[in-house]
């Protein structure tokens, strides 16, 4: 393609998305899934975290599944005191804690106080991390986190982590997206978790 046909090109594609913009000019709080197989829902979802930060938004990240043990995320972000507000709940991976009455437990207090945060309106943004897994193990049930999502304010945003989206949870949200799991190196290669990457 040559320069002059390349410079109307990008010319004509200029035009349509300065109309596209001027179309779409409404503002509203979204209740945003990060669900799939494949790795990086919550990096992601940390990603929004950042930004909303460096706005000087208040953000509060309430993690379900994780919480025995203290990931580098928390390290972080606990450099924002004041602004961000940081609660592991969990005890750790299913697999490890094999007590599904105290995970339930656990993530019924984890609700509970992510729904505090939810309903208060000086929060902007509100990350509940692997809560999707929770709703996948019957800890919580999806119409209660429905009802929850509904009472946060119209300018106010949600992010759920996870596999396993349920459907109403889908159907619900404003904005999902789903992870696809093209290759890892745990699996194909027998590479173990390493930090900076996995934690």
């Amino acid at each position: 393609m040559d320069d002059l046909k390349y410079k109307q090109k990008m010319q004509r594609r200029k035009e349509v998305q300065e109309q596209r913009l001027a179309e779409r000019n409404q503002e509203k709080g979204l209740i945003i899934i990060n669900t799939g197989n494949g790795k990086g829902k919550t990096t992601a979802a940390l990603g929004m975290v950042m930004r909303s930060l460096g706005h000087g938004y208040k953000v509060a990240i309430i993690q379900f599944i994780k919480g025995a043990w203290e990931p580098a995320e928390k390290a972080v972000l606990g450099r924002w005191e004041g602004q961000l507000e940081f609660h592991a709940m969990g005890e750790g991976f299913t697999w490890e804690t094999q007590d599904q009455a105290r995970d339930t437990e656990k993530a019924i207090a984890a609700w509970e106080k992510a729904l505090e945060y939810i309903t208060n309106p000086e929060y902007r943004l509100v990350l509940l991390d692997e809560v999707n897994i929770a709703l996948k193990l019957g800890y919580l049930d999806v119409k209660t986190v429905i009802a929850g999502l509904e009472q946060k304010p119209e300018d106010s945003h949600v992010i759920l982590t996870g596999r396993g989206a349920p459907k109403e949870l889908i159907e619900k949200a404003d904005l999902v997206t789903e992870m696809t799991l093209v290759k890892h190196p745990f699996k194909e290669q027998g590479v173990k978790a390493q930090a900076g990457i996995e934690f």
